[in-house]
């Protein structure tokens, strides 16, 4: 058993290695003070290194040469004498970081033994060094009348360790990979509604669920291979919460939408095909990896601009915070191409890091880089190749003003082959170039998108922080038949509490307006029954342990979709997130 620098903690112990009073003088079995209460029996040889007033050295306790660098041990102290024949003749004792030994701590047969067995080692290594001359009989005298009556500990200690050494050999043994490691998400909510469109009777309360499985690989320690696969048993169009609404039908997203629901569920976006509740899917296949001290580059098949920017708001996580989409992040973020919640398809970019408080991102990523023709619509939907179809170019800087402050700005200009947002927040995601279809402008109308927006975050107290964002898109059609653009904003402003209540539980209060159309040129309109939606929304995260959550919320949608004959609409769940 190989136990070095131990802080034996109790002051009798020292005394006792020192030979100054007779070991039936002890009075050790008091219990720990300032740990948990642990039956002795049950408690391992892991648990005593981790606990006090036993702590190894490497878990930051100091070796000491000299009993004057225990700040908080007088010469006037009874046990001073012991202290210092066990730290200057033996070596045998430590005190930890702060310069203290703590001598007035309890502790139990179990941590003496350990404390011990430390010093025979200590011994035996003086006595191999050829330093067997620097004992006296008494000195071994006491070490074995000490060796005689914790016999039994000690060899409980050391069968503990043994026990462990297998244990632990098991698992390497037969553990899933040596470079890669498994974790997972499992969100389950039930979700309820009501308003929407005019004439809509309220649709069912539904249960939901959407799985994650990731796995994170690390070649050299410092790159990382993510592959995340996922099913989920949302259904799109009438089959939708949104539909039953009244609020999207088709590819058209709605504001009415959860958090970890994705764009266009039921559907896969690239290639306009049905897709069953429930189907596996590769969602995430991304390798990033450091070339220099400041810089990283990443690349992959399946991934998304959210995956490369941090997220600057706190509102951000799919299963522990917002629950709805809109909570969640900028749409300036979401402009993917077409695609949100499962992969952008392509995508390589670089992170580089000016200093801690400030670093550049940028990446390009392409749809349907697989496809080698770009045959048109409907065929490709969102074109062919690398350069041949639905793309974007975003980048991100990232700042921190002061160490309570975070920044993000955002900019992305992006084509896409149909003509849509790719934001996944509203029903203007479809036909984004006019709110009139007697405009002419339809599906196949190309669009181009300049997108500008900032996110900002201010903890102005450890438990609270004010967090919001502001969001302009510029749409232009990317066809010599019309002549059209548009203009959409969105905005959003909350507070963030952590620790409310009891810690570890989260919650959030938030305002904003949703994407909305502003201004339209040429060709496009602004559309009739025109109102500014709002979104207003409240939740409180329980978190039941490290594992479990339950999160119930709920939102309220004034004027969906920006029009004014749609019905308030009231959106609420209860989600239940199980994190492995």
């Amino acid at each position: 058993m190989n136990v070095n620098l131990l802080n034996f903690g109790r002051v009798g112990l020292l005394c006792l290695l020192s030979g100054l009073f007779p070991v039936q003088a002890m009075a050790i079995d008091s219990p720990l003070q300032d740990t948990p209460s642990v039956s002795q029996k049950q408690q391992s040889a892991d648990d005593l290194s981790r606990s006090s007033p036993l702590v190894l050295a490497s878990d930051g306790i100091e070796q000491v040469t000299s009993v004057s660098q225990l700040s908080d041990v007088q010469p006037k102290d009874w046990a001073f004498g012991a202290l210092q024949s066990l730290v200057e003749r033996y070596g045998c004792i430590a005190g930890y970081p702060n310069g203290t030994f703590r001598g007035n701590r309890a502790l139990t047969r179990y941590e003496f033994a350990a404390g011990l067995n430390a010093c025979l080692d200590r011994v035996n290594e003086l006595i191999a060094a050829g330093t067997r001359d620097s004992f006296t009989k008494q000195d071994l005298a006491t070490l074995q009348k000490l060796q005689e009556d914790f016999s039994a500990e000690l060899a409980t200690l050391r069968g503990r360790v043994d026990a462990l050494e297998a244990r632990t050999a098991e698992i390497e043994a037969n553990r899933f990979s040596t470079t890669t490691k498994l974790s997972g998400e499992a969100i389950i909510a039930a979700i309820g509604a009501t308003g929407g469109a005019p004439g809509q009777g309220n649709p069912n309360i539904i249960l939901t669920n959407r799985v994650r499985l990731n796995l994170t690989t690390s070649f050299t320690g410092k790159d990382l291979l993510i592959t995340g696969l996922q099913a989920h048993n949302f259904l799109g169009g009438g089959n939708s919460l949104q539909g039953s609404l009244g609020l999207s039908s088709g590819l058209s997203a709605s504001s009415a939408r959860t958090g970890f629901e994705p764009q266009f569920p039921g559907i896969d976006v690239k290639t306009l095909t049905p897709v069953g509740a429930n189907s596996l899917e590769l969602y995430k296949l991304l390798y990033i990896f450091p070339v220099a001290e400041k810089l990283t580059l990443f690349a992959g098949t399946a991934a998304e601009v959210s995956d490369a920017f941090p997220a600057i708001t706190p509102f951000y996580g799919e299963g522990q915070e917002s629950i709805s989409r809109f909570g969640n992040l900028n749409p300036v973020v979401r402009v993917s191409g077409g695609t949100s919640g499962s992969g952008l398809a392509s995508a390589a970019g670089f992170i580089y890091s000016f200093s801690p408080s400030l670093d550049l991102r940028a990446l390009y990523g392409s749809v349907n880089a697989n496809l080698p023709q770009n045959q048109g619509f409907p065929d490709t939907p969102l074109g062919a190749g690398v350069f041949n179809g639905s793309s974007v170019i975003a980048t991100q800087l990232t700042f921190k003003p002061t160490k309570a402050i975070d920044v993000g700005l955002n900019y992305a200009n992006s084509y896409h082959q149909i003509n849509i947002l790719g934001t996944g927040l509203t029903s203007s995601d479809i036909n984004a170039l006019t709110g009139d279809p007697s405009s002419g402008l339809d599906l196949e109308t190309p669009v181009k998108m300049n997108s500008f927006g900032g996110t900002a975050t201010w903890r102005f107290s450890p438990k609270m922080a004010l967090s919001g964002y502001g969001a302009a898109i510029f749409v232009d059609d990317s066809s010599p038949a019309v002549d059209a653009s548009t203009t959409f904003t969105s905005w959003m402003v909350g507070l963030h509490f952590n620790d409310l209540l009891k810690k570890g539980n989260n919650a959030g209060l938030l305002f904003g307006q949703p994407l909305y159309r502003t201004d339209a040129s040429g060709a496009a309109t602004l559309g009739t029954n025109r109102a500014t939606p709002y979104h207003l929304e409240g939740y409180y995260r329980f978190r039941i342990n490290d594992n479990v959550s339950i999160t119930p919320g709920a939102f309220v949608l004034f004027n969906p979709e920006g029009n004014s004959t749609n019905e308030t609409t009231t959106v609420g769940l209860v989600r239940t997130t199980f994190t492995f």
